[in-house]
């Protein structure tokens, strides 16, 4: 048997795996890349395989970056079947074609610029039509279901505790009369939080491929960070001011809308301290939807919330926002008021319209309440940059900006360690996914001292041979080239960061020699690592 790694490695996203055996050839997740733009334009190259070829994908969740290439393997030949949770098919039919949406919007953008300047036209990644096509592939499984794929592969989903429908899988696959029992955690989520139930442990498995993403860091206390949410709301309001809020559209914004609905039916009851809360985001508001449909799902408290007859994602100052119209109107408004809004990362989405009609203005208050891949507006803003370009216009960042860890979704360090303590039988080794450097070698270390597991952090395209019990290592030449070309885009891009970040001090400072060296410096390594990847490029013939 032989596992690749297409994606999500020593990155977050762009989650993809290929396990091949004799006979058949599964994948894993199928996630969109996201953050800088040479990162993103990998959704565009072919993918590392033939999706004619791929039997099955398995599909973790619905968060984009482990489903959002799913209509390109369409498109390019895949006619398997998507195996998932009902949730997770439901969720990703809207996502899917919400990026989709995007997409289009954005390659219509691109392309009245190209023909303005003559350049060719390009296509967007996949269409809407297309998005709902890749939908009809899906098969949906309950949790705690056997699922029997043929004679040598089975699978069972456990709740990741991720977001609504997420699983770990634990895939089992026989090859000349041996089985070999994988577990992949996808994304695992954090105990105690609301609506959804703790992710499920697993007491065995011969390999794991585990997430990473928090794997050097201790996130904030859920209640504290609750606590802070309402006091920046409310000191915001005081001082007449909005709140805006990237939240994912699916689980974040809902775990959002069920909190302060018991905070402003229960706490805070007195009219005039209820701030309206708008939720404005299309997806969200038909996420919001489908986590109603499927409050089988929920945790106890949840459930009891609604026998009680408290519908937790309707209250007084609560309102959805369908239509672009209101949205706009929104930024016209100058009452206090709070503006939750997709994307996560302030990538796309309606929320870079309310960034740019509001980040100057210091009576207003920015707050993250999730991940931030390297290169999204959103981790540039919390890297304290000055200004940003939104839409065309250079704004500055004027307001307050708050980056609240206690929301996070994804396990940290010290949840994956008490997960892993479940473990009745260790795993022979582990792969460590799904995180950027710095948190892939904490857990890789975590691993090794805490548990006595061998763990491996794969690089784009690595390939591992499991026979009788042994891993070993697939070496290819394209490979070892393919990743150092990502080396030197994540060096250039920090470089170009730089010397922004350079200039606009040369700006404010414009007698400084030692700033302008410093300048010429930093542009001629750019110009060098440019040349590097021009003869990669030449070598991978593109």
């Amino acid at each position: 048997m032989e596992i690749k790694f297409f994606g999500a490695t020593k990155i977050v996203t762009g989650s993809n795996i290929l396990i091949s055996t004799e006979k058949y050839k599964l994948l894993l997740d199928c996630g969109m890349f996201q953050g800088a733009k040479e990162i993103e334009n990998l959704n565009y190259s072919a993918f590392p395989y033939d999706p004619k070829q791929i039997d099955y994908l398995i599909l973790t969740h619905a968060h984009i970056d482990h489903s959002g290439r799913i209509p390109k393997l369409v498109n390019e030949g895949f006619r398997g079947r998507i195996i998932s949770t009902k949730p997770t098919m439901q969720l990703s039919e809207i996502m899917l074609k919400d990026s989709a949406h995007i997409q289009q919007t954005d390659i219509e953008w691109e392309n009245n610029r190209r023909r303005r300047s003559g350049e060719e036209l390009k296509k967007p990644l996949y269409t809407i039509e297309e998005a709902q096509h890749s939908i009809s592939y899906f098969n949906a499984y309950n949790y705690d279901q056997e699922i029997t794929l043929n004679d040598d592969i089975k699978l069972i989903f456990r709740d990741a505790g991720h977001i609504l429908g997420s699983a770990i899988v634990e895939l089992w696959i026989r090859e000349y009369n041996s089985t070999i029992k994988i577990v992949y955690t996808g994304d695992l989520g954090m105990p105690k939080r609301p609506i959804l139930k703790d992710p499920e442990y697993i007491k065995d498995a011969d390999y794991l491929i585990i997430e990473s993403t928090y794997g050097n860091r201790v996130h904030e206390n859920y209640i504290d960070s609750m606590n802070e949410l309402i006091e920046i709301i409310e000191n915001t309001a005081n001082r007449g001011g909005t709140v805006l809020i990237p939240s994912f559209a699916v689980g974040r914004t809902q775990e959002l809308i069920y909190e302060l609905n018991k905070y402003y039916e229960y706490i805070n009851t007195e009219e005039y301290k209820k701030i309206p809360i708008y939720i404005d985001s299309p997806m969200a508001i038909e996420a919001t939807r489908i986590f109603q449909e499927n409050a089988i799902f929920f945790d106890d408290e949840a459930k009891k919330l609604i026998l009680s007859g408290d519908n937790p994602f309707e209250f007084d100052n609560l309102r959805y926002v369908q239509s672009q119209e209101e949205s706009m109107n929104l930024n016209k408004a100058q009452y206090p008021k709070v503006i939750i809004s997709a994307s996560g990362m302030a990538n796309a989405g309606r929320i870079r319209h309310h960034l740019k009609h509001n980040l100057w203005n210091p009576q207003n208050s920015l707050v993250f309440v999730g991940y931030q891949a390297e290169g999204t507006l959103g981790r540039l803003i919390l890297d304290g940059v000055k200004k940003v370009k939104l839409l065309g216009e250079e704004i500055i960042v004027g307001l307050e900006v708050y980056n609240l860890q206690g929301f996070s979704a994804h396990a940290d360090i010290l949840h994956i360690r008490e997960w892993l303590s479940h473990f009745e039988k260790k795993p022979k080794k582990a792969f460590v996914v799904h995180g950027e450097v710095d948190a892939a070698n904490s857990l890789s270390r975590e691993l090794l001292y805490d548990f006595g597991i061998e763990s491996i952090i794969p690089n784009f395209g690595d390939g591992f041979i499991i026979k009788d019990g042994f891993t070993s290592q697939i070496s290819d030449l394209d490979i070892n080239i393919l990743n150092e070309r990502f080396d030197i885009l994540n060096e250039i891009e920090l470089l170009e960061d730089e010397i922004k970040n350079l200039k606009l001090l040369i700006e404010e400072n414009k007698n400084d020699k030692i700033l302008r060296k410093s300048y010429d410096i930093l542009k001629n390594k750019v110009t060098e690592a440019k040349n590097v990847l021009l003869e990669i490029n030449l070598l991978l013939g593109k």
